[in-house]
C-alpha cells in the first residue's frame, strides 16, 4: 500500500529538485505591467520561470521568449500514424487476409479506404493532442509549492504573477527579489518547497520587506 501511495504521489506531483526554497513569487497590478516584467525577466537571462494570469494575455509568450510548442509535432506524428494504420489494416485485409473480387475492382482499391483512413488520422491526432498536452504540462498535478501562497489564490481570479524557480542558474534570493521589485512588482515573496499542502495557520510564505 505504501509503495502504491508513493507511485501515485510521484505521478500526481511535480518532480522538483531538492531544497527548502521553491523560488520567488511576484504579483503585478495589471496585465501590461506583467507583460513588461516578463520582458525584463527574459532579458535578465532567467530560464526556469513562468507567468500566471487568470485569462490569456495576448503576446505574453513572445514577452517570455518561449519557443514554439512541440505539441504540433506530436499531433502530426500521431495523426500520420493513425492514418497509416487505417490504410495498412484495410490493405492487409483486402489483399492478404481476405482477398475478394468485388465488382471487378482490384484487391487494393484505395479510394474505398479513404473514410476509415481519415477517421483514424483524426483520432490519432486527437489522442496525441490530449495526452501530449498532459505530458508536457506534467498533468495531473494535485499539489504544487505555489499553492502554499495565499496570495497566489488570486491567479485564477484577478491576480497577475511571475514565479522564478530556485534552481534557475541565475537565481539568487536577494538579487531575484530586487529585480522583481525594480520591474514593478507590488508584492514579492519567497515560497518554500513544501512536500505537503499547507494547513490553515501555517507560515507558508515569507514576504520580503
Amino acid at each position: 500500500m505504501a509503495g502504491l501511495k508513493g507511485i501515485l504521489r510521484g505521478i500526481l506531483r511535480p518532480s522538483l529538485p531538492p531544497g527548502e526554497l521553491f523560488g520567488a513569487l511576484a504579483e503585478f497590478a495589471t496585465p501590461a505591467e506583467l507583460y513588461h516584467a516578463c520582458e525584463g525577466v527574459r532579458d535578465a537571462g532567467y530560464t526556469r520561470w513562468d507567468a500566471h494570469t487568470p485569462f490569456p494575455v495576448h503576446g505574453l509568450d513572445r514577452a517570455m521568449g518561449l519557443k514554439a510548442s512541440r505539441l504540433p509535432w506530436v499531433v502530426l506524428v500521431m495523426a500520420l500514424g493513425g492514418a497509416a494504420t487505417g490504410m495498412g489494416l484495410q490493405g492487409w485485409v483486402s489483399t492478404i487476409a481476405y482477398p475478394l473480387v468485388i465488382s471487378g475492382k482490384p484487391f487494393f482499391s484505395w479510394p474505398a479506404f479513404i473514410p476509415v483512413t481519415f477517421e483514424l488520422g483524426v483520432l490519432g491526432g486527437a489522442v496525441g493532442a490530449v495526452f501530449g498536452m498532459f505530458a508536457f504540462n506534467q498533468l495531473p498535478t494535485l499539489h504544487h509549492p505555489l499553492f502554499a501562497s495565499t496570495r497566489f489564490e488570486r491567479a485564477s481570479d484577478d491576480g497577475f504573477f511571475i514565479s522564478i524557480e530556485s534552481w534557475d542558474p541565475r537565481f539568487d534570493a536577494d538579487r531575484t527579489v530586487d529585480l522583481l521589485r525594480r520591474l514593478g512588482a507590488k508584492e514579492v515573496e519567497l515560497v518554500p518547497s513544501f512536500s505537503e499542502p499547507a494547513k490553515p495557520g501555517d507560515a507558508t510564505t515569507r514576504a520580503t520587506p
